[in-house]
């Protein structure tokens, strides 16, 4: 690699304070005069930016930067205090006067460097550091999706019930960093940034589950039976033997879907993320695929199976009775409202016509979310059970649009979709209004609508993590919804979206939680 040696102009200063500030190729650089000899780094701190000519120098050759103490090796530019290096130039005198090295790194060597840094980063879970190492990253001319790849390995063993929210949001984001949706460089890596940073919050702790590592030939009956007695290790073996054998998740994706619709799966979770797994190996290729398969079965395997409380019990008997003969046809109202047991039967007296009854099922969540009373968020002398919030809401209608995507590439799981569906529309009832203002949420532009509410995203400003990430998720289930629907259910989605999205959710409650805790506990 040819060295790009330039002249560097040292002015007076650097004997009178021992340190100059000099302007060469477009770069500032800092350079100091030590008991070692000349040293000479960028000028701004890599912490925040703030100018290092102004930093403190100490022994050994140390630079300390004097608004946040971030200190570093002016050797080397190592930081010995704070998290980033600092870039550092060699600097040679001869007969002809002072010289700078002023050649980059290599790029590979960029590259690796800012992965080194989102690494350390996710370790620490450092949002602004994450930050700067996509920056670095895509300046070297490298390509976010190997962060995120390089991410997910990171995050392998780190997830004590599997696949979870931090991976469904990411498959979203990148949807929407890699779709067109974003104007800008800076946009698309707050997309990625929080797509990484969830990984680095859910994995805090430094605790690790690793998964079996033996391999059983894969039998699909062997492998639904495991699944469905909760038996981790054998599910994993034998999906390691599908994967030995060089099964694709394409190809284990009929079994997995199967298996997510054996159960009404955990609020839903199990269908929406296969999905996200589909996503994200689209997204990034199969060589996430291992990792992913590994955490989506750990996450069957820990997934609870409400269609075994009472509530939802009736669901294995309307499965049963489907025999997709029922003629009835029911609209979004008819279901709005209407207890668990109702909407299931309804389902089945609407089961010739699959379409028909997605519709509907769908208009009814988000005409569930537009009669929500949200006044049930801040109340504090109520049991558990009244515990509700707009995420209960939310999950119909992601959980909706997974149905739609699994059922038409397997039409003979509509009756588990459908009926699942009913049961999220059941569920609601009791918390819903007996009117809504459908006129004072309508979206009359839908274009203008997402364009401003994906804005909003990016800078959405929600400090935990889990109500960002259904901010996202459902946003971006009625925006592939929404075309697909019909002209009584599209309006629906549309409003229900925007009311949700235009109001604010409590994200802590201390007197209900401690008032729960004395009712529960009792004693005086």
């Amino acid at each position: 690699m040819t060295q790009n040696w330039a002249p560097l102009p040292l002015s007076d200063a650097i004997s009178e304070n021992g340190r100059v500030l000099v302007k060469i190729e477009g770069r500032k650089i800092a350079v100091f005069q030590t008991e070692g000899g000349l040293f000479a780094c960028d000028n701004r701190c890599p912490h925040e930016g703030y100018p290092l000519i102004e930093g403190t120098i100490g022994k050994g050759c140390r630079l300390t930067c004097n608004w946040h103490s971030w200190t570093f090796d002016l050797k080397s530019g190592a930081a010995l205090a704070g998290r980033d290096p600092v870039r550092t130039y060699a600097i040679r005198e001869d007969s002809s006067g002072v010289w700078i090295d002023l050649t980059d790194p290599p790029r590979e060597s960029q590259i690796a460097q800012a992965m080194k840094g989102l690494e350390d980063a996710l370790d620490v879970n450092d949002y602004s550091w994450i930050a700067r190492s996509l920056a670095r990253l895509m300046a070297a001319g490298g390509d976010p999706r190997e962060a995120m790849q390089h991410t997910l390995n990171w995050s392998r063993g780190r997830f004590e019930y599997g696949f979870n929210h931090a991976h469904a949001v990411a498959a979203d984001w990148l949807e929407l960093a890699e779709g067109g949706a974003l104007p800008g460089r800076k946009q698309k890596l707050a997309a990625y940034l929080e797509a990484i940073s969830y990984f680095a919050d859910a994995g805090q702790g430094g605790r690790h589950f690793p998964f079996p590592d033996h391999v059983e030939k894969f039998r699909e009956a062997d492998f639904l039976t495991a699944l469905e007695a909760q038996n981790e290790n054998r599910a994993i073996a034998l999906l390691n033997g599908a994967l030995a054998d060089g099964l694709s998740f394409f190809d284990l994706e009929p079994v997995l879907a199967r298996a997510a619709f054996r159960h009404y799966h955990s609020f839903g979770h199990s269908l929406i993320y296969l999905t996200k797994t589909a996503a994200l190996i689209d997204r990034l290729g199969a060589e996430v695929a291992p990792a992913l398969l590994r955490a989506y079965v750990r996450s069957l395997i820990n997934a609870s199976r409400e269609d075994l409380i009472p509530e939802f019990r009736a669901y294995a008997a309307a499965l049963e009775s489907w025999n997709g003969s029922g003629e009835k046809r029911y609209t979004a109202s008819d279901f709005s409202g209407q207890s668990v047991g109702k909407c299931l039967s309804m389902t089945v007296e609407g089961s010739r016509n699959p379409a028909a009854l997605m519709d509907s099922l769908l208009g009814a969540a988000a005409l569930n979310m537009l009669r929500f009373d949200p006044g049930l968020m801040i109340r504090t002398d109520q049991p558990i059970s009244r515990n509700v919030s707009w995420l209960d809401f939310t999950h119909a209608i992601t959980f909706g649009s997974a149905v739609r995507f699994i059922c038409e590439k397997y039409p003979q799981l509509w009756p588990a979709g459908l009926l699942q569906m009913a049961c999220f529309v059941g569920r609601n009832a009791a918390f819903l209004k007996q009117t809504t203002n459908l006129e004072k949420w309508r979206v009359e532009d839908e274009d203008m609508f997402f364009a401003e509410q994906i804005g909003g995203l990016i800078d959405h400003g929600e400090p935990a993590y889990i109500y960002a990430a259904h901010r996202v998720k459902t946003l971006m289930a009625v925006r592939r919804e929404a075309p697909a629907a019909s002209d009584t259910a599209r309006p629906l989605l549309l409003a229900a979206l925007q009311r949700y999205l235009s109001n604010p959710m409590k994200q802590k409650h201390v007197l209900r939680t401690a008032s729960q805790a004395v009712d529960f506990i009792g004693g005086k």
